[in-house]
């Protein structure tokens, strides 16, 4: 199951794939019957959450430790 967020334009909740907005249609009904894909669809997906760090690079992570290079 891909993650789902809301897309930019239109607001509904869509899934993220390959890090992009599925294809999706707009809110609402068709009044036509041409299919017509929301601008949001296929768009680049924010990162959510930025990575964790293990250990701070200007602090070593054990005391007396020293660089290698």
């Amino acid at each position: 199951m891909s993650p789902r967020r809301p897309c930019p334009v239109c607001a509904r909740e869509i899934a993220v794939v390959g890090g992009r907005f599925a294809r999706h249609d707009p809110p609402g009904r068709r009044t036509v019957l041409e299919l017509v894909s929301c601008p949001g669809s296929r768009r680049i997906a924010p990162m959510m959450a930025p990575a964790e760090r293990l250990f701070d690079p200007e602090e070593p992570p054990f005391p007396g430790q020293q660089p290698l290079f």
